[in-house]
């Protein structure tokens, strides 16, 4: 098999440049001042306060969310990287941008606020410094109170950075075994190769397999503003949302439809799971005639073009930043295409719709973590190998970048002779990667959520003002956190050939 490696030659990742996504810097990059020199591709050799110390290639598998949050903190810190990835050849079946860094479920990296779990925890890993965030910022369409982003400037803008950094080498190729050069952060993403799914289970056993899908994208122009409205829930940011009412009639005839429609047969498992968080609309719809009116067809917080609230209404969100076509908030499905058009049309605003892009649905793999998984994303054994992005049981976008952000960190600390990093479980990221570690026998896939952060020292009846005292108070450790790596990390590491 041809191997096509792209040499990066033009930016330098040294410490003390700014990364062209962001100019935040990361405690990551604060360890250490870095002397860069263009390192030997063979071998390396690095001065870690005082005493010579080897610095090995990284091998990273996967440039996906993780993998390039991953890859990116490893050059910035002075060593080299050799990325592989099955791209531009090589596609899965949800996959269609030759670019990294592709958001296939929806280009939301959810809410900006910090008394809520998702924004608490970008939050936390915009302070360590993620480049990956860094990159949804500057490519973010309107979204109200939520990061939402272009998914094609956003991957160009990513994949862009990966190339030009000289510390990382792009392997264009499947990876069927792992003997590669350790470290090796495994990053390959739920649609992992079944050649590289096998060689991982030679160290684990213990796979778990489920489904997520995606929402379909329609074209600006063939929405009936007519019937639709823009709008944001409970005006939050701006009126960056088209909202498609619907009547009661309206909406009890298509929750009716929806449920009986003819869904794709799964074809790779017997038994299909499905995450709750990316649960196909057509399943909710089954769950009873009101399920949808009160999960992602809710109108509670939007008021329509009579002042009225609706009794029902799908909200569409921009997927670019030039407003030219809007995908289905929550609607993600495993329906056929013929029936997306079908039922999705019975939607007043949607009746001329034109379908950009049909949802879909696909296998999504994790590992059990708390069973193969050191805290920290090492897998268990003498092999120094680390799991990050889905795969290892985190779900989602954020989650995703923060295992990224951790196992490179982790993969650093080993190579300088440090302990693991270990962040308090008052933090949204510290107790996801104690969640991960943590024994339980019905393991399944966890997405940042109040529940899972250690109660506050006394009562707060408002949850709003609960969930902020547990973002100050996670937000302090964090910056506490930021602030003792600059401090403590002042050793230097000459990368000389």
């Amino acid at each position: 098999m041809k191997i096509s490696i792209c040499e990066q030659s033009v930016l330098s990742a040294g410490v003390d440049n700014k990364c062209s996504l962001g100019g935040q810097q990361s405690f990551g990059r604060q360890r250490a001042r870095i002397r860069h020199t263009q390192p030997s591709r063979q071998s390396e050799r690095s001065t870690h306060q005082g005493r010579l110390v080897a610095t090995p290639r990284v091998s990273v598998i996967g440039a996906g969310l993780a993998g390039s949050e991953a890859s990116l903190r490893l050059a910035a810190a002075g060593f080299s990287v050799d990325l592989y990835d099955i791209k531009p050849s090589h596609f899965t079946p949800a996959h269609k941008n030759p670019d990294f860094c592709e958001l296939v479920c929806s280009n939301s990296l959810k809410s900006n606020d910090v008394t809520t779990a998702s924004g608490l925890l970008k939050e936390e890993i915009k302070r360590l410094g993620s480049y990956v965030i860094a990159a949804a910022d500057a490519n973010a369409v309107p979204a109200g109170g939520a990061l939402a982003v272009d998914r094609e400037a956003f991957a160009r803008a990513v994949t862009l950075q990966l190339k030009e950094n000289p510390n990382i080498r792009i392997i264009n190729r499947e990876i069927t075994d792992l003997d590669l050069p350790e470290p090796i952060i495994i990053a390959a993403g739920p649609l992992v190769t079944q050649p590289l799914a096998d060689a991982i289970r030679k160290y684990t056993g213990d796979f778990l397999y489920f489904y997520d899908a995606s929402a379909p994208i329609v074209d600006a122009e063939s929405i009936d503003f007519d019937s639709a409205f823009m709008a944001a829930r409970y005006n939050k940011g701006g009126a960056d949302y088209v909202n498609c009412p619907l009547s009661r009639d309206e909406y009890y005839n298509f929750v009716r439809e929806l449920a009986a429609a003819e869904r794709v047969e799964a074809k790779d498992f017997e038994k299909i799971s499905v995450f709750e968080g990316c649960m196909p609309i057509e399943i909710l719809a089954s769950r009873g005639e009101d399920s949808l009116r009160f999960g992602p067809l809710k109108p509670v917080g939007i008021y329509g073009k009579d002042g009225k609230r609706p009794f029902a209404v799908v909200q569409l969100r921009a997927e670019n930043a030039a407003k030219i076509a809007y995908n289905l908030v929550g609607f993600q499905t495993n329906l056929t295409y013929a029936e997306q058009r079908r039922v999705f049309t019975m939607i007043p605003a949607l009746h001329t719709a034109e379908f950009l892009r049909y949802g879909v649905m696909h296998r999504n793999t994790f590992l059990n973590a708390p069973k193969v998984l050191e805290y920290g994303f090492r897998l268990k054994g003498s092999r120094e190998i680390y799991i990050a992005g889905q795969l290892s049981g985190v779900e989602g976008y954020c989650e995703s970048i923060m295992s990224g952000l951790v196992a490179a960190e982790n993969v650093i600390k080993y190579i300088i002779g440090e302990d693991k990093l270990s962040l308090s479980p008052i933090t949204m990221t510290g107790a996801l990667i104690a969640h991960l570690a943590t024994e339980n026998a019905d393991f399944q896939p966890m997405n940042a959520n109040f529940g899972i952060l250690p109660l506050l020292g006394h009562k707060v009846r408002d949850k709003r003002e609960r969930y902020a005292e547990l973002a100050e108070r996670a937000l302090g450790e964090i910056d506490v956190i930021s602030t003792e790596a600059s401090q403590t990390r002042s050793g230097e590491i000459s990368l000389t050939e």
